[in-house]
């Protein structure tokens, strides 16, 4: 996730603010493309966090490995903290010219990017010579990063949306952890009977801060058949019934049902923290939100499972879909550039190796057998291989995702500008969250005033 001009007017204060400090931790590499032996050096961002042990070896491991084989290229890691899983942080880097050379972004960040000056076009080196399975990644994901017909990053992980809910505490309050809710009715009765386990236990929990409370307002607004933005992208298109439902679905079990927990205003990893500590009963994520749980957050995978996002009254009629991607920064040689993507091909794009490494993650405290990333179209021969060595090599009851898997819900997009979008949206998210008089019909009017304007700006 991330924002183009809206948030970067803010962003633009942060690092006015923190003056010489950003910069002096600037991650390019602009002072060594190559090295004294000629070798292609590039520095790379996300790599793990010092808490993530496993993870963080599996990535120094790759990195050396890597080098092994290709003994022409340096893989310099950055350890950037939050930045990759909070939009702020990563405009605050990209607004102070911070970013590494290969900078990851969610696929809602093309815009911002570009309009940042900092994008490389990649499309003369991105083909089967420096991504093996270039042939085999899924059009649309690529297409995502495109503008103008020109690449501008490689996605290296796409999720869908749904109810993710802890079977221990379905089994506790009497539920079916086989019949999951099919719809908000059904999720608002559920919600009650796991909150009255007590123990300071929310029976369903939901994002307002961080842009994530606009993240997940867009998904529940896709389960009742909402969209954002009129068809055109021009106009703000939530300010209706279905909005105002998803408002008022929230508002019920907030302050009608006392069933969502009083602490509220939480971000991405506050909810996945109350989670793993066994105290959400349901929340709505992609699959590998179970995964952080458990390898972040200290959960354990056999409690969670996953089942479609609910609707309204039936079916949800669309759910969320989205994920991320390596960017490059202009001013790379060509060298750095096919050194990137080879870097990339080996740790995300290559099934068997890297994040696709499941004989590796299979004895670790990392689970394998997830419906997700799914980044190789239906058929390619990278999707088969990929496939074979999940199930292969699944350590967790895939059983978990069956419903989720049996009962697909169609997807769609983030809308255009989404992250500016969802930093307003956090308020109506908030209000209704965090105030039992929050009038929905106010917050909405004046969010869609809000988003008006950010498009009118946009030209």
């Amino acid at each position: 996730m991330s924002v183009p001009q809206y948030r970067k007017a803010a962003a633009l204060a942060l690092v006015a603010g923190l003056g010489l400090s950003l910069a002096a931790c600037s991650t390019k590499s602009d002072d060594a493309k190559t090295d004294a032996g000629g070798k292609a050096t590039i520095t790379v961002d996300c790599q793990p966090v010092g808490a993530q042990k496993e993870l963080l070896k599996n990535w120094n491991d790759d990195v050396i490995e890597f080098q092994r084989q290709n003994p022409d290229i340096v893989v310099k890691s950055v350890s950037v903290g939050e930045q990759c899983n909070n939009p702020p942080d990563f405009t605050a880097r990209l607004a102070g010219g911070t970013v590494t050379d290969l900078f990851y972004g969610y696929m809602t960040d093309l815009q911002q990017v570009l309009d940042s000056g900092q994008a490389m076009d990649i499309t003369e080196f991105a083909d089967k010579d420096t991504v093996p399975t270039w042939d085999s990644i899924d059009p649309a994901l690529k297409e995502v990063f495109t503008d103008g017909g020109k690449i501008y990053a490689v996605p290296v992980k796409n999720y869908s949306m749904g109810l993710v809910y802890n079977k221990v505490l379905f089994q506790q309050a009497g539920l079916d952890v086989n019949s999951p809710p099919k719809t908000w009715v059904e999720v608002r009765d559920a919600a009650k009977k796991i909150s009255a386990l007590g123990k300071g236990i929310a029976g369903y929990s939901e994002y307002s801060a961080g842009n994530t409370g606009g993240w997940h307002f867009t998904s529940l607004l896709y389960s009742q058949g909402g969209q954002v933005l009129t068809a055109d992208g021009k106009k703000a298109d939530f300010n209706n019934a279905m909005g105002k439902q998803v408002l008022q679905n929230l508002k019920d079990m907030r302050y009608g049902d006392n069933s969502m927990g009083d602490r509220q205003l939480l971000q991405w990893g506050d909810l996945l923290t109350n989670a793993g500590a066994g105290k959400v009963g349901m929340f709505i994520g992609a699959p590998d939100a179970t995964q952080a749980i458990v390898s972040q957050f200290q959960g354990k995978f056999q409690d969670w499972a996953m089942a479609p996002l609910p609707g309204q009254d039936g079916a949800a009629k669309g759910t969320l879909g989205g994920g991320e991607g390596y960017f490059f920064t202009k001013g790379l040689s060509p060298e750095q550039v096919k050194a990137g993507l080879k870097w990339i091909a080996y740790q995300k794009l290559t099934p068997g190796k890297g994040q696709f490494d499941y004989v590796r993650a299979k004895p670790q405290n990392y689970p394998v057998g997830l419906p997700q990333p799914l980044l190789f179209a239906n058929g390619s021969d990278a999707q088969k291989q990929e496939l074979e060595l999940r199930k292969t090599n699944a350590n967790v009851d895939t059983a978990n995702f069956a419903i989720f898997e049996a009962t697909p819900v169609p997807i769609k997009g983030e809308p255009r500008n989404a992250q500016a979008i969802y930093a307003v949206l956090d308020a109506a998210m908030s209000g209704v969250l965090t105030n039992p008089n929050a009038n929905i019909d106010a917050l909405l009017k004046t969010a869609e005033g809000k988003v008006n304007q950010l498009l009118t700006a946009e030209g």
